[in-house]
């Protein structure tokens, strides 16, 4: 599975740390930056081509970090075909690629520590999407939303 990540100056030590935990375990990654700290940068510059990237298939999942998580999932989820959520925890880790089929994980690098994250990253990349029929009608239903040009 390749594995993308992104985070802004507030996200950028734990997405290097998660880069090295996740090689050490067999996964692919692709580093869509930050690729040196800037205290300077904006998560919308950096979550945004790591969402394109997911929807188009260039990578299967992505993780994002910012500060808190949010606006790394505020950007992700306005990319048709992502399915963002920020997670603390790691029954939604793994529930959310199961039942959701979330593709891309967003943390705090400010909130949450460097084990948490671990397990984070690892019940998110390890879980695999159920398909069962409940779940492919609400996806459906989503996508129909998602479609649509309101958003209604």
């Amino acid at each position: 599975m390749k594995i993308g990540l992104a985070a802004d100056h507030g996200g950028f030590e734990l997405k290097n740390q998660m880069a090295g935990w996740l090689q050490e375990a067999g996964f692919e990654t692709t580093d869509l930056g930050a690729h040196e700290y800037d205290a300077q940068d904006d998560y919308p510059d950096l979550v945004h081509p790591l969402a394109q990237a997911v929807a188009a298939g260039t990578v299967d999942r992505g993780i994002a970090v910012c500060g808190s998580g949010v606006g790394a999932a505020i950007v992700a989820n306005k990319t048709k075909g992502v399915r963002a959520a920020l997670i603390t925890e790691t029954y939604s880790a793994r529930q959310g690629v199961e039942h959701d089929n979330m593709n891309l994980l967003c943390l705090g690098g400010r909130v949450i520590g460097p084990e948490l994250a671990r397990e984070l990253v690892f019940a998110f990349a390890k879980a695999q999407y159920s398909g069962e029929a409940r779940h492919e009608r609400r996806l459906n239903k989503l996508q129909q939303i998602e479609n649509s040009k309101d958003g209604q």
